[in-house]
Order: C-alpha cells, then sequence, then structure tokens
C-alpha cells in the first residue's frame, strides 16, 4: 500500500520548478529611506509552494514526520489537519513502524500544503537539498510585479496586492500555480496563503545587520510607519507583523511555504561577472 501511495504521488505531477535571480539589493521595510540597502546574495527559489501532493511523498520517505510520530516539540497538535486518516478512507493499512498514515484528499494533491511548523518545513527542504528562503530572498522576490523588478513603481501596485490579503480565507485552497508569474518568473506569492522563512523570528531586528538585536517597537504603530523604507507599503507591514508573532512549532491552515537554494559559488561568480 505505501509503495503504491508513493507512485501515485510522484506521478500526479511534476515537481515545482525553480528560478534564479541573480544577486541584488534589498531594502528592509524597517529601514529608513535613507539606510543602505541590504545585499542579497544569487539563489533560486521554487516558482510555486510546496503542495500536499509534494508533503506527501516527502512524509511516506520520512516517518518521523507524520503526524502521528512528529514530537510535540516540533508541531502542534494541528499539525497537518486537514489530511485524512486512512482509516477515513476505508482501508486498514499502516506504515512499516505500524503507525496510522494520513492522506490528503485526492483534490487537495495540488493545493499548497499548511498546517506545517518551521521545523517540519525545513525538514522537508532539506530533504530536495534545499532550505527555506529567508526574509531578505522571499521580499526581494516577492516585491517584483508581472512586468518590473521593483513592482513599487507602478500605480496601484501596493493596492492590488492589499486587496488580495484582505480576501477572506477560503475553507478550501485553490491548486498552486494559477496566478500570473512575476518578474522573475515566480508564482503564488501573494493572495494565496502566507509562508515559512528560514530566519522568519529575526523580522523586527532594525539594526544594520543580523547580529544587532535592537528591536524596533514602533514599527507597526503609524507613527513609527513614518520612518519605514515605504510606509504606503501597508502589506509589507502585516507581513513582518505575522511573522514576528510565529513560533518555529506553529501549524496554521494558512501557512505554508516554499524552498530556496544557494548559487553555487563558480556560477554566481560567473553570472556577477556576466552583469557588470
Amino acid at each position: 500500500m505505501i509503495t503504491m501511495l508513493l507512485l501515485m504521488s510522484a506521478t500526479l505531477t511534476e515537481p515545482s520548478n525553480m528560478v534564479a535571480l541573480p544577486k541584488g539589493n534589498y531594502r528592509p521595510l524597517y529601514m529608513s529611506k535613507t539606510s543602505p540597502q541590504t545585499k542579497v546574495d544569487a539563489f533560486s527559489i521554487d516558482v510555486t509552494p510546496v503542495t500536499n501532493q509534494q508533503y506527501l511523498t516527502f512524509v511516506l520517505t520520512n516517518p518521523r514526520w507524520q503526524p502521528n510520530s512528529i514530537p510535540q516539540i516540533f508541531a502542534e497538535p494541528q499539525y497537518l489537519q486537514h489530511w485524512q486518516p486512512i482509516a477515513d478512507q476505508k482501508t486498514s493499512e499502516f506504515n512499516d513502524e505500524n503507525k496510522l498514515v494520513t492522506l490528503p484528499s485526492a483534490d487537495q494533491m495540488n493545493s499548497p500544503v499548511t498546517n506545517v511548523s518551521w521545523f517540519a518545513a525545513q525538514a522537508y527542504c532539506k530533504a530536495q537539498n534545499k532550505r527555506l528562503p529567508t526574509v531578505a530572498e522571499w521580499e526581494r522576490v516577492a516585491s517584483a510585479s508581472e512586468t518590473q523588478e521593483n513592482g513599487s513603481l507602478e500605480k496601484d501596485y501596493h493596492a492590488r496586492i492589499l486587496e488580495w490579503y484582505s480576501r477572506p480565507n477560503s475553507k478550501f485552497l485553490p491548486e498552486v500555480g494559477l496566478t500570473s508569474a512575476n518578474y522573475w518568473g515566480v508564482k503564488d506569492l501573494h493572495g494565496l496563503i502566507w509562508e515559512w522563512t528560514e530566519d522568519f523570528n529575526s523580522a523586527l531586528v532594525s539594526g544594520e545587520s543580523r547580529s544587532d538585536s535592537n528591536i524596533n517597537q514602533k514599527l507597526f504603530c503609524a507613527a513609527g510607519a513614518q520612518g519605514a523604507a515605504d510606509p504606503s507599503d501597508y502589506a509589507a507591514f502585516m507581513r513582518f507583523g505575522f511573522r514576528s508573532s510565529l513560533q518555529a512549532k506553529f501549524t496554521l491552515p494558512n501557512l505554508g511555504f516554499r524552498c530556496a537554494k544557494t548559487y553555487a559559488t563558480t556560477y554566481a561568480t560567473t553570472q556577477d561577472q556576466t552583469n557588470d
């Protein structure tokens, strides 16, 4: 039964592709407009969020991350709560460790996986020889519109993203990849789910480096927003506020992830020389 499930999950769709971004600059929201920009090294990132189907393949080959096996320290009880126990699907099959396997329904397979903790998301990415994107990487790729690297230069760009964020949560998430790709070729960055980042708990560091622990407590007040890099980007304020509320074991029905990968040094150097 487990072999059949693995074959089924592997053949439904191809895994998400990745796109590469050259090194560039990024000014975190909490910096002032006159602050030096933060350098972001070249990296690759998944085109779409990780799906239930892809995560199913992972937990079937890594039983410790199945719902009935994962230690409580690594995830809340709601971990993968939207999946159905196999027993509910009229079978009594168990995995090799005699743990009941839970599955997404057929119509959930190509939707983004949610109800996963930071620990679980990081473990999945590591199993793919990837990692979670950093906040800087995620924000850099997400700041692009469909036609420009810096979407804020377009009229109504921020309003359009805010409209996506204001939509009520749907009980059933749509499939990934249905939105238009942005300038970099990445999809579903806004309006589908929230996404884990590798360093989510450093979201409010307002110094010039990650080692600076000076937290800007006024950032999410109206007065504090006046000194931010882009006070009009309320969607970014929402993201940073959301990240600051998270703990690594949290599992939420609208929180998923995608993976990233650092460029090989030789490839990144070649790209940099080409761009110079």
